[in-house]
């Protein structure tokens, strides 16, 4: 079965927005965990929007599963990766003005900035995934590039407003994770995937883990964060490949 990871950036969301000190990412980190993640993502990015520079050690001490930071490859951000040593560091894209990360990382384009970035990470003894569109040129350039996992960008299936797109989506990352695997990556998926739509995705054979974070994030204002990653966690599982 899949495995979960949650991303906790939407809890440091709602403290910055008063520029108080609760909600304290490292409780979320604590109760996610309590409700079976597998996995802690959270996202430093240059402006420091949400998750702030105090988080990123705390989160280190209280994460006892894998903690994932994604992160652009601004020399600043990787130095910082590279003292706090993370289990995984995944490569993306940042811009100052989106909402959230749009797209995947063009590794064909960045390839050897990228390189740089990815040899200083896994120096400092960190994992690195890169967070792609599931497109053949860029996984194998991951590969080449020396990443350890690639995270295909589900939004290409979340945003489909027809059938027939959808189908599509699906079938390019079935694609994406076969050739994937071919390469010797480890294969993640994330963005845009909610309790309603995550189902199909889950489904296709490959998957090692998936990030989800706006939609388990909103759902536990309602019942709280453990019972909310217990629900995913539970469609991943009736969901997933059977063997």
């Amino acid at each position: 079965m899949p495995k979960l990871g949650v991303n906790i950036d939407h809890v440091a969301t709602v403290r910055q927005a008063r520029m108080t000190d609760e909600p304290d990412p490292a409780w979320a980190a604590a109760e996610a965990q309590l409700g079976g993640a597998s996995c802690i993502t959270f996202h430093l990015r240059e402006d420091r929007r949400h998750i702030v520079d105090r988080d990123v050690p705390l989160l280190k001490e209280v994460v006892v599963t894998k903690l994932n930071m994604e992160m652009a490859i601004a020399p600043e951000i990787v130095e910082i990766a590279c003292n706090i040593r993370p289990t995984q560091c995944c490569l993306v894209p940042e811009k100052r003005e989106e909402l959230t990360t749009e797209g995947g990382l063009d590794v064909v384009k960045l390839a050897d900035r990228i390189s740089n970035a990815v040899k200083k990470l896994k120096g400092a003894g960190i994992w690195c995934s890169a967070f792609i569109e599931p497109a053949q040129d860029q996984i194998e350039q991951s590969a080449k590039i020396g990443f350890d996992a690639v995270e295909l960008w589900t939004a290409g299936y979340a945003n489909a407003t027809t059938d027939a797109d959808r189908d599509r989506a699906l079938d390019t990352l079935r694609r994406g994770v076969e050739i994937g695997h071919k390469c010797g990556l480890e294969i993640h998926g994330g963005h845009g995937l909610t309790y309603r739509n995550v189902g199909p995705v889950a489904a296709i054979p490959g998957f090692y883990e998936f990030n989800i974070g706006h939609s388990i994030i909103a759902r536990a204002i309602f019942v709280g964060l453990r019972d909310a990653v217990r629900e995913m966690k539970t469609l991943l599982d009736q969901h997933g490949p059977k063997e």
